[in-house]
């Protein structure tokens, strides 16, 4: 159902096939963000002009509105917004990152205050996983902890908490018709991103991601971090570099690691 072919190679920088069930993806892809089920301003038959052949959703804020099992019920996000193509959820993790001020993390989940009333929610890596079964994207995350990349006492907890969530999200998985990728994290520690990609690929996911940049760390520290991260990947498998879509960045990221 799914599978990774490299058609091309120079240096580090890889042209390939990823087949979804939804259809094949040529890579390097540039995933336009429809966050709520949309991509602002443009309607998907906008998005099939222009050729795209990927849109990425927003796990969080389907699952506050409106609501994961609504667009379940509705038939999946392909449905819901009448997208044929690929498609990939996050897992809500650097969501919840991001609501430093009204969220608590221990090691089983996160809880956090919505965004849009203030009302209490949980997410661990099963709900997360099981929000994006509900939603039907062909591509989705395991739950993972994005830390601030130059906290290397805490980007240690948060790697190793991303592991077990990891596990914990392989093991909630039921559906198989759905690709979940492990996240890399461990700041931009080369100790720990050394450790994160080693473990991470073996688990033996479709696809790995790398996470945690784009966060406030320097472009040459994002660039160093992949310098470490890339070589340690499996060569087989496609590499999503989460958080990153400057044209700047596509260019020299593409032609250098991924």
């Amino acid at each position: 159902m799914f599978s990774f072919q490299i058609t091309s190679k120079n240096n580090r920088a890889r042209a390939g096939i990823f087949s979804t069930p939804h259809g094949d993806l040529l890579t390097p892809v540039f995933a336009p963000v429809g966050t709520q089920a949309t991509v602002k301003t443009l309607t998907p038959e906008h998005l099939k002009d222009i050729n795209a052949s990927l849109v990425l959703s927003n796990t969080y804020h389907l699952y506050l509105r409106p609501g994961d099992e609504l667009v379940r019920d509705m038939g999946g996000l392909h449905k819901f917004m009448q997208w044929h193509r690929p498609m990939l959820t996050d897992s809500g993790g650097f969501q919840v990152f991001s609501l430093a001020q009204t969220r608590k993390i221990d090691d089983d989940g996160v809880t956090f205050k919505s965004h849009i009333d203030g009302s209490t929610h949980r997410f661990t890596p099963e709900k997360s996983v099981a929000i994006q079964e509900n939603l039907g994207a062909d591509i989705i995350m395991a739950f993972d902890e994005c830390s601030d990349p130059n906290d290397k006492a805490y980007s240690k907890i948060a790697m190793d908490r991303t592991h077990r969530w990891a596990e914990r999200s392989l093991k909630a998985q039921t559906r198989r018709d759905q690709a979940l990728f492990g996240i890399v994290q461990g700041g931009v520690q080369s100790d720990l991103r050394t450790e994160s990609a080693n473990f991470i690929a073996s688990l033996n996911t479709p696809g790995i991601a790398i996470g945690g940049l784009s966060v406030g760390e320097t472009k040459q520290e994002m660039h160093d971090t992949l310098d470490v991260v890339v070589p340690l990947l499996p060569e087989n498998k496609p590499r999503y570099l989460m958080g990153v879509g400057t044209p700047e960045d596509l260019i020299k990221i593409g032609r250098a690691h991924v």
